[in-house]
Order: C-alpha cells, then structure tokens, then sequence
C-alpha cells in the first residue's frame, strides 16, 4: 500500500510543483501577458518539434510502436467525441456553448501533462511510447476540434485546410523529421544530438511552468452547470469508461499510463485558442482548462493510485 501512494504521488506532484511555479512567476509579475504569448509560442513552435524529433529519432521502434495501443486509444478518443456531441446536441441549447463543451471533454492536456507522467512513473527510456502516440492523437484531436467548432457554428468542415493546418503542426514536423531521418539511414553526429537531448530534456519543465504562468480566472455564473458538467465528465466519467475497458483488452504497465495520460489529464489549453478563433464560448473554455487543471491534481493522483492498487501498472 505505502509503496503504491509513493508511485501515486511521485508522478503528479512534480507536475504541479512545476505549474505552481508558473503561478507564482505570474504573481510576481516576472513576465507581462506579451511576453508569456511570445514564451509559450517558442514553447509550442521549437520545443516540442525538438523533443518529438529527438524523442521518435532516439526511440527504439520496435518497443515504441504499438498498434493495438494506437487502435485502442484513437477509437477511445473518437467514442468520447461521438457521445459529446450528441449529448450537447440533446442538452444544450447554445451553439457558442456546444462546441467548447464537447472540445473541453475529448481534448485533453496530453503532450503537456501527459508525457511527464509516464516519465515520473517508469523513467525517460519509457517515453517512446507516449510521444509515439502524441504522432497519432493530436491530428485527431486537431481535425475533431475543427469539426465540433464550424458544426455549432454553422460553418464548412475544409478537410485540405485541416491537412494543410495539421502539417504545418510543429510536433508533427518534428515527428514526420524523425521518421525520415530514421528511414533514411541518417546518423546525426553527437555534438548535434547532444542539444537537442538537452532541449528535449527542458521541454516539460518550462511547458508547465508556462502553463500555471498563463492560468487567468474569470467569471462562471453565466455557465456553472456547463462548466462542471464538462470537469466531471472529463476527469471522472470518461476514465471511469476508458480505463476498465483498457485493463480488459490487457494493456499493463507503460501501455495503460499513456492510457491515463490521454483519458485523464485536464482540458488542453488549446481548446481555448481554438473556442476564440472559432467564435465558440472562449471564457467557457478557458475556465475548463483551469478548473480541470486544478482538480485534476487529485483525480490523477486517485487514478494512478487505484490502478496500481489494482495491478495495472
């Protein structure tokens, strides 16, 4: 028992300690809302594409793949969509309201949370796996967003510009480099794959702290039952469907915490620059992202607890 707690609380707290130091850089006011939109950019377009180049580029193919990971997880995701959408179809009666809550359930913080939490649980040498999976999940994520948004809002679903939008996507160039360089033969010499290890390696630790630096709050009167609503769904319903359903068809140990990382993590912030873009409830998203994020500090934690009080990890 103590030891499950330990494996518990060793993979989340180091996530919200990294956050809270992001809150506390904001408080301090150590960077103006300008400069923490140009960090969090250079976060998003040079260090994810290194860490996904070095991460794929590095990976052992052989142990990385895993088809009926990427099978179960993409059909789970593209469940949860399906039910979303018809759900907020049913109940909701806004169409600013309807795209937002059903990106603030399917979507999560993946990349962001996702990875250092298999990399706290089992250790660097394991994220192969997840980041593999990121190659797979974030276009669906991208191409589900686009749809849930113009179909609320009466607009054309564009697939050629989703494409297009989808390979101008910094970790998937990092992905598609990796794979090329791979199949190619290319051998990258060590006074170059040195630092790159080194940017790959401070990814996370400055992504998340970006993440609590950017978290603002705002009013929820307006839409509080929607707003917890899409919290428990996210962070309760949806694993309480996805992970029995994973132990069932066998996925043990690094395999079922990527599972976790994907059905559990908190609303991806980029659902809220998406709502804005798209002429969706920005201010709802926005507050799902935070409220998700906070909370999911102790569902997480309950998750990979129960879980490993369980076997699966």
């Amino acid at each position: 028992m103590t030891n499950n707690f330990t494996v518990a609380v060793s993979a989340v707290i180091p996530l919200f300690c990294l956050m809270f130091i992001g809150v506390l850089v904001r408080r301090s006011q150590l960077l103006s809302s300008t400069e923490l939109n140009h960090l969090n950019r250079m976060v998003f377009r040079v260090f994810f594409s290194i860490m996904m180049f070095y991460n794929l580029y590095t990976a052992d193919w052989q142990t990385a793949i895993h088809p009926q990971l990427m099978l179960f997880g993409s059909l789970g995701v593209l469940l949860i969509f399906g039910a979303m959408m018809g759900l907020v179809y049913a109940f909701e009666t806004e169409n600013q309201r309807r795209g937002a809550m059903v990106q603030a359930v399917f979507r999560s913080n993946f990349v962001l949370m996702g990875v250092p939490l298999v990399a706290n649980i089992f250790g660097s040498d394991a994220l192969a796996v997840p980041t593999m999976m990121i190659a797979i999940i974030v276009p669906i994520y991208n191409i589900l967003s686009v749809l849930a948004l113009e179909t609320f809002r009466g607009g054309r679903f564009a697939p050629l510009p989703i494409l297009r939008g989808i390979l101008q996507n910094p970790m998937i160039l990092g992905a598609i480099t990796a794979i090329l360089c791979r199949l190619a033969g290319l051998t990258l010499p060590v006074p170059l794959l040195h630092p790159l290890g080194q940017v790959a390696a401070a990814t996370t630790p400055i992504a998340l702290i970006v993440l609590g630096a950017s978290f603002e709050t705002g009013g929820t009167g307006l839409y509080r039952p929607q707003l917890w609503l899409c919290s428990a769904a996210k962070l309760f319903l949806v694993p309480a469907i996805i992970l029995p359903l994973a132990a069932f068809m066998g996925f043990r140990g690094v395999d079922f915490v990527t599972l976790i990382a994907i059905f559990c993590t908190p609303c991806a912030v980029a659902s809220f620059a998406m709502a804005q873009q798209m002429g969706s409830d920005a201010e709802l998203a926005g507050n799902c992202v935070i409220i998700t994020s906070a909370l999911s500090c102790f569902t997480i934690f309950g998750w990979i607890f129960s879980s490993r009080l369980l076997g699966f990890i």
